[in-house]
């Protein structure tokens, strides 16, 4: 080995968009359970491409002993990649960020609603499981339907919680259960609560949760809402999964 320059990535925070792997013409990292890897020293060039494309500042490059780049075994290992995934766009938006610490209060004087939103993005397919707005979390697993239903949903539901959204009958349910699952292993959650429609598909959100919290291994009771077309609330259940 030598001394030569090397990307190094900060797990701590990288929030797994993969702008850097598609980035890498060499193929040497890729994201793996939610968080770019440097998948072998002998790809890396050292010439940091990547950085430039990482929103989170999360890759430098550094000077250490490492073996050296082989252009050979790069081609070699492009070449083996079959089919490759192409990484869909990533829009700089989608960035993970803390919007505000505590819930804003609302004016009741001007009749003006503030957001009780206190993270981005929500959508699950884009959060990262590390993100630090799950860390001692009160979880929101919601419908993404819910929220045009309820004109109180941010007072009633949203404030003080964190949120994650989704639709279990057009989204793929089982990336939804792997996702929830790496979220519930990568922090210890306050609650769970489960809020989706009354219409028959929308509880497969219920079953997504059920079967992420038996992958993850944790012993768990959520909370699970169910509203109707009218925006109320229709039915709270206490679920257990052991």
């Amino acid at each position: 080995m030598a001394l030569r320059n090397i990307i190094v990535i900060d797990e701590e925070k990288c929030n797994g968009c993969g702008l850097c792997a598609k980035a890498c013409a060499e193929g040497a990292i890729k994201i793996i359970h939610g968080k770019a890897k440097l998948v072998s020293e002998t790809y890396c060039d050292g010439l940091g491409a990547c950085i430039g494309h990482c929103p989170q500042n999360a890759i430098k490059v550094i000077q250490r002993e490492a073996k050296p780049f082989d252009e050979e075994a790069t081609k070699e290992h492009l070449s083996q990649i079959k089919q490759p995934q192409p990484t869909p766009f990533m829009c700089p938006g989608m960035a993970s960020a803390q919007l505000r610490k505590t819930a804003e209060k609302s004016d009741s004087s001007t009749g003006d609603v503030s957001s009780q939103l206190t993270h981005w993005p929500v959508q699950l397919k884009l959060v990262s499981a590390h993100a630090p707005y799950f860390a001692d979390a009160c979880l929101l697993l919601v419908a993404d339907c819910v929220p045009f239903t309820m004109g109180d949903f941010h007072s009633r539901f949203l404030r003080g919680h964190s949120i994650v959204i989704g639709c279990p009958k057009l989204d793929d349910a089982r990336f939804y259960i792997e996702k929830l699952a790496d979220i519930l292993r990568a922090n210890k959650l306050k609650s769970l609560s489960v809020v989706h429609m009354e219409m028959p598909c929308c509880h497969g959100l219920t079953r997504i949760a059920q079967e992420a919290l038996a992958k993850a291994g944790v012993e768990m009771t959520f909370e699970d809402v169910t509203i109707d077309l009218n925006g109320s609330v229709n039915k709270v259940e206490q679920i257990s999964v052991n």
